[in-house]
């Protein structure tokens, strides 16, 4: 029993000193595996993604994902030196990249590493809808959201393990927890958790796209183009990682406005859509 207390409190006591703060919310996130150890792997895996598929270069659609990027990062860089984080994007290695690859999909790693699909190009349907997918997953790399999940994740198993452990003379008891378990932790926990995550990511990603000067109402068109592509099969919001694309089209109809108005704080005053 004192074993396990004391594991308790270390648990605590590392929960309490292993966070860090997100820069557009102010809130302290988790921060399990700091972004010291998480950068180089992410950057390696990165570099490993890249000789194992198709880049393509000096297209006028690799040209455009690189033009995009840098403005999105340089929006990024006014943005958070202006609301006291100057400094904060000192390790991100940013690099945009295009894959020859039909899936509709975009990433962004911790530090700055990008890569955007072809096959989610016709969906963007220009500049602003690259820009508006760009400021997005941007936006989940400088809100730390990556890590957030890993750590979550870590936390998630940790309280698999805990459960187990409580339950080893009790083989029936323990069947029952790990399927309580694994559907509650998921359901209830990690993916409103995601979800959480991607309405983050949409809304710091319309202030970024705002401030490199695109029209920020282009994400909702952005998303009613990917809710067709969906065709209605996307699943049940409750059961996803993602917010439903009803969802994302009026959150973002919404916020907008706001994001117009933050970009003006930097003197951009026309978006190109």
């Amino acid at each position: 029993m004192k074993f396990k207390r004391t594991i308790s409190l270390l648990a605590v006591v590392a929960l309490f000193l292993s966070c860090s703060t997100n820069p557009f919310t102010g809130k302290k996130t988790l921060a399990l595996v700091p972004n010291s150890q998480l950068f180089p792997m992410a950057f390696q895996q990165y570099n490993q993604f890249l000789t194992e598929n198709n880049i393509v270069t000096g297209t006028p659609d690799a040209r455009m994902i690189t033009r995009v990027g840098e403005k999105i990062a340089v929006a990024s860089e006014r943005w958070l030196n202006a609301n006291g984080y100057a400094g904060y994007l000192k390790d991100y290695q940013w690099e945009y990249n295009l894959v020859d690859d039909p899936t509709v999909n975009a990433w962004c790693m911790p530090g700055g590493k990008i890569v955007f699909y072809t096959g989610i190009l016709p969906i963007a349907d220009g500049e602003a809808g690259v820009a508006a997918i760009m400021g997005h997953e941007v936006a989940h790399a400088l809100a730390n959201h990556g890590q957030q999940r890993m750590s979550a994740g870590q936390l998630q198993a940790l309280g698999a393990v805990a459960g187990n452990v409580a339950l080893s003379k009790d083989p029936k008891n323990q069947q029952i927890f790990n399927q309580a378990y694994g559907i509650g932790s998921t359901v209830g926990v990690m993916l409103p958790f995601s979800r959480n995550h991607e309405s983050e990511a949409d809304r710091i990603g319309l202030i970024l796209m705002s401030i490199a000067g695109y029209d920020p109402i282009v994400a909702a068109d952005l998303w009613r183009r990917m809710k067709a592509n969906a065709g209605g099969q996307a699943p049940p919001e409750f059961l996803s990682t993602h917010p439903s694309s009803d969802t994302r089209i009026r959150n973002i109809t919404e916020w907008a406005p706001q994001a117009k108005a933050e970009a003006r704080k930097f003197g951009v005053t026309s978006f190109r859509k």
